[in-house]
Parts: structure tokens; sequence; C-alpha cells
């Protein structure tokens, strides 16, 4: 398994975001959402980008540390989503709550939502 997080995975495009939060889907585990979105041009599998509320966390500093955490998780957990893919996605990762959790509770909660998340994609292909 690859567990890397390459420059190329990382969601950086405005138009590609904005699409995101026009018509992108969410499925949520509390405190993390997910929005994404299946893209037709995209050379990579995911496109994946991180947010922490300013409203929950008004220093930098935690901000940045929670983001660093939701992309540890992600980076040791994608393979849960690759392996299910059969198109590519933009995914958008949110945490939603002013509780500090720890690492470990992030990381459970990240797998629940990756599952959640399959089985969302999994739905939209039958309907």
């Amino acid at each position: 398994m690859d567990f890397s997080y390459p420059k190329n995975e990382k969601l950086k495009s405005k138009k590609t975001i904005d699409l995101l939060f026009s018509e992108g889907k969410s499925v949520s585990k509390f405190p993390l959402r997910l929005v994404y979105f299946a893209l037709d041009d995209s050379e990579n599998a995911i496109n994946f980008g991180v947010s922490v509320s300013k409203k929950h966390f008004k220093k930098a500093v935690d901000r940045n540390y929670f983001k660093r955490v939701l992309r540890e998780c992600y980076r040791l957990n994608k393979h849960l989503i690759i392996d299910n893919l059969d198109k590519n996605y933009s995914i958008m990762f949110f945490y939603q709550t002013k509780e500090r959790l720890t690492y470990q509770e992030i990381n459970d909660k990240t797998i629940q939502l990756f599952e959640k998340f399959i089985v969302a994609i999994s739905n939209d292909k039958e309907s």
C-alpha cells in the first residue's frame, strides 16, 4: 500500500472547490463531514482537501493542528477509498466541532466516515 500524500492528490483548484460546494454530495460521521463530487477529467483517482472552521478554533495554531491530523488520517486510510473507486473524485474533509478529540478518536471516525462514503458512492452507482 502507498501511504503517501503527493502534491498531485491535493485539492487546489478554485474551480473544483466551487463545484464541490455547489453540486457536491455529503456524508457525515460526527464531528467529521466529507463533501464529494465525481470528476470526469482528473488524472488522479482522488483530489483531497481539508478544512477546519475558524468559528470553532480562533487560533490558527489550533486549526493547523487539526488539519494536520485530518490529513494524516486520510493518508493512512485512503486505501479504503481507493480500492473501492470506479471514478475520479474530489473530496473535501471538514472538522465540525469545538471539541478537541484525540488523534485516535478522529482516526476511528475517519474510518467509519470512509466506509459510509463507500456505501454512498455504491448507492449513487445503482440509482
